[in-house]
């Protein structure tokens, strides 16, 4: 009988769902946005909620753009197909966070929970970046760049 040793990995997973990136911007009002990268390793699955103790209520939405103006709408529920990333970024897909209980400072992390159809909840931390930040790359070591 062959041992398989599973890696210990900083990402939030369930059997078959992967949660990488998920960050946010340091926001001091009542709304906050989360951003972060789901991957399905297994059957397909939908997202269908998600939730955070910092904010009252936690949405789906989508960010578009419509005769140039941009736009929000909340998203019921999103198709996740096996091995293909869905990225919830800036311009994009995102998760809309309302009537926060405190400020999202940088340097923070807050759980978010969310739900999908087959795989139940995972929970992810989410790193608060600084006011403005843009999504953040692996290993693009920018050297000479100040903010």
């Amino acid at each position: 009988s062959a041992l398989v040793l599973a890696p210990v990995v900083s990402l939030a997973q369930s059997d078959s769902i992967q949660i990488e990136n998920a960050w946010s911007r340091a926001m001091q009002g009542r709304t906050g946005v989360v951003y972060l990268t789901i991957v399905d390793h297994g059957a397909a699955d939908r997202l269908t909620g998600v939730s955070s103790p910092v904010a009252d209520k936690a949405e789906l939405h989508e960010s578009f753009s419509e005769g140039g103006v941009s736009k929000m709408r909340p998203v019921a529920s999103l198709a996740l197909d096996q091995g293909k990333p869905v990225v919830l970024g800036p311009g994009g897909y995102h998760i809309m966070l309302t009537d926060l209980k405190r400020p999202l400072n940088q340097g923070d992390a807050f759980p978010v929970t969310l739900t999908f159809a087959n795989a139940g909840q995972v929970t992810v931390q989410v790193a608060v970046q600084r006011p403005g930040a843009a999504m953040p790359m692996h290993g693009s070591g920018m050297p000479g760049t100040k903010h």
